[in-house]
C-alpha cells in the first residue's frame, strides 16, 4: 500500500533538491557570463555552447549534486542548436535548455544595466561651456 504522505514528503524534497541545483547552476552560470559581458563580448552560439560547457563541467556543481539530477540539466541531443559565430536569437521561444536560458538572462539584465546607465547620463549640450576667468 502507497503512503501517500511520505510520498508528498519525497515530492517536496526531490523538488527542493532540483530548486537548489538550479539555483546554483544558475549562479555558475551568470558568473562565467559575467566574464564575457565585462569584456563587451557579445553572445553568439559558439559562446553560448562554451559557456553550457563550462558550467555543466563545473566540478563544484558536480560535487555538490547527484549525477540524476546533473543529468536533468544536461541539453537534449534532440535539440540541435548552431554553432556558429551569428548572435543568438530565439526569437519568441521560451523553451530553452537550463544553461542557455540563464546565459541569455545574464546578457539581457547587462543590456538593461547599460539601457538604465544611459538613461541617467545627463544630455550634452551643444554650446561649449565658456571657461571662466579664474579657470572653473
Amino acid at each position: 500500500m502507497n503512503n501517500l504522505k511520505a510520498d508528498r514528503t519525497d515530492q517536496a524534497l526531490a523538488a527542493l533538491r532540483y530548486q537548489t541545483a538550479a539555483r546554483d547552476l544558475e549562479h555558475i552560470v551568470r558568473s562565467i557570463a559575467a566574464r564575457y559581458i565585462a569584456q563587451q563580448v557579445p553572445l553568439t552560439w559558439r559562446l553560448l555552447h562554451a559557456i553550457e560547457a563550462e558550467a555543466l563541467a563545473d566540478l563544484g556543481f558536480a560535487s555538490r549534486h547527484d549525477a540524476l539530477m546533473l543529468g536533468l540539466f544536461q541539453r537534449p541531443s534532440a535539440l540541435p542548436y548552431p554553432e556558429t559565430d551569428d548572435t543568438v536569437d530565439f526569437g519568441t521561444s521560451n523553451a530553452l535548455p537550463a544553461v542557455f536560458a540563464f546565459a541569455v538572462s545574464a546578457y539581457e539584465a547587462a543590456a538593461r544595466e547599460v539601457m538604465r546607465r544611459a538613461a541617467q547620463q545627463p544630455v550634452p549640450r551643444d554650446t561649449p561651456k565658456r571657461a571662466r576667468a579664474w579657470g572653473g
